[in-house]
Parts: C-alpha cells; sequence; structure tokens
C-alpha cells in the first residue's frame, strides 16, 4: 500500500506555511513535500519535522524567478553560475532537513530540438548527479504537461526518460506525477509498467482538475494498485488543490484505507 506524503505548497493553504507541519501531522501523514524551502531557515523547518514527527519526503531546487513564470535553470543557457549556487544550496537544505531526493527542474522557452541546449541540460544534469551523489541524495525530473507549464523542456513521461538515459547517472530518476503523466502521454497502467525501474517518486491528484484523487478521469484505487505492482515502496505525494478545504477533502484517503483493508 502506498505511502501518502502531503505537499504544504498546495495543501493546507489557509494556515499560514510553518503552521500546516501541525495541520498535516494531525490529519494523520507521516511525511510531507513542497516546492521551496528557501524563504524559511533550514533550522527552522527542521524544528517543524521533528516537533511533529515529519519526513521530509522531497522539495524543489531552486527553479528561477517563479512570480514572473521561470521554472527551472537546467536547460538555460547563461545561468550556469545561478544553477550551480542553486544545487549547492539545494544540498545544503536536504542535509540539514534529512530529505533525500530534490527535484530538478529544466526550465521552460528553450528551442526542445536544439541539439546544444540538449547537450548544455545533459551536462548540468550529470553536474548536478555528481554533487547529490556525493551527498547521498537522488535527483528526479519530472514532465510538466503543456496545458500548465507550456514551453517547459520536459513536458513528457517519454522525453524524461529518454533524457534520463543519456544523462546515465544511477541518482537521476523520474518523478511520476499522475496528473501529469495523464495529460502528456496517457494509458496510465501500461505506462507505469513501461517506466517502473526509473521512477524515484510519485506524486497523486485527480485530472484534469488537480483536486483530489476521487474524481475526475482516474480511478485512484486502480492506479495505485498498478503502482504497487511496480514494487514502488516510496512515499506518494498529495499534490493536489483541495476542492473545498483540506480536511474536508480527506475522505478519500480514509475510504481508500478502508478499501485496502476489506481486500
Amino acid at each position: 500500500m502506498p505511502k501518502f506524503a502531503a505537499n504544504l505548497s498546495m495543501m493546507f493553504t489557509e494556515l499560514d506555511f510553518l503552521d500546516r507541519f501541525a495541520a498535516a501531522a494531525e490529519a494523520g501523514f507521516k511525511a510531507v513535500e513542497y516546492l521551496f524551502p528557501y524563504e524559511w531557515p533550514a533550522e527552522q523547518l527542521r524544528a517543524r519535522l521533528d516537533e511533529h514527527g515529519l519526513t521530509q519526503a522531497l522539495f524543489n531546487v531552486y527553479a528561477g524567478d517563479w512570480d514572473a513564470g521561470e521554472r527551472g535553470l537546467a536547460a538555460l543557457p547563461g545561468r550556469d553560475d545561478e544553477f550551480r549556487a542553486s544545487i549547492t544550496q539545494a544540498l545544503e537544505y536536504a542535509e540539514a532537513l534529512d530529505c533525500p531526493k530534490l527535484h530538478l527542474m529544466s526550465g521552460r522557452g528553450v528551442d526542445v530540438n536544439d541539439s546544444d541546449i540538449r547537450a548544455h541540460y545533459v551536462e548540468n544534469v550529470r553536474w548536478a548527479a555528481e554533487q547529490a551523489a556525493a551527498a547521498g541524495r537522488l535527483l528526479v525530473l519530472e514532465p510538466l504537461n503543456a496545458y500548465d507549464n507550456p514551453g517547459y523542456y520536459v513536458p513528457s513521461v517519454a522525453r524524461a526518460v529518454e533524457l534520463i538515459d543519456e544523462i546515465d547517472r544511477d541518482n537521476v530518476r523520474l518523478q511520476f506525477d499522475f496528473y501529469h503523466a495523464q495529460l502528456t502521454d496517457g494509458d496510465i497502467t501500461n505506462l507505469l509498467a513501461r517506466v517502473a525501474d526509473r521512477i524515484g517518486h510519485v506524486q497523486l491528484a485527480s485530472v484534469p482538475a488537480r483536486n483530489e484523487p476521487d474524481r475526475g478521469e482516474l480511478c485512484y484505487p486502480f492506479v495505485l494498485e498498478a503502482l504497487d505492482r511496480t514494487g514502488y515502496d516510496g512515499w506518494v505525494g498529495c499534490e493536489y488543490r483541495p476542492a473545498a478545504g483540506t480536511t474536508e477533502g480527506l475522505g478519500w484517503l480514509d475510504a481508500y484505507e478502508n478499501w485496502q483493508g476489506e481486500r
């Protein structure tokens, strides 16, 4: 049965960020993830994790000016110094938070067919992977769908797998987000089986609204059972926007746990 981590960038947003740790623990979560920790001192976040008995499952490497639409630096020419500094920063936070995985975003607005851009991206990820390996960390690359993130350099699971194979580093894996994967590649259960050996982290939301997983196009017990068959034993991040309050929408989790117990 999957282990679920609350995504504090999307869940419990009715509370201040630092108060979301307590809310997640009270709701029964044992782990959390979120986009970026860098607004807060690592020691302050570590204290929240310890206070509430939570594991830090994942966070993102700094991805540029988020509010201006930037979504990563790895593929962007002329940003190498900033990119390398972001890796150093992320690894320092990962050490303090005992976080095993970092999501490395590629960037947007560059030509996906440009061979020089591709070579630059691969070189950057390989360099980051070497730094992460020395620190005992895993890097994950997540495809982002073109509806929400037009121009993103890694727009599909198929392309992510192709790049991961070219990067060829043991600690560079696929971040499989059911929401993005359904919008980009589809054929979810067969897709899971094909890429199972490359998956490093998983996230879950409904499609197409990105709300709780008990609605929309995907039958979440069915796809989670397919995930179980792959042997994945890591955290599943609940990266969804609650439709009407986080706690009010957690009935899907209780129903899933009950369904598991009745099988």
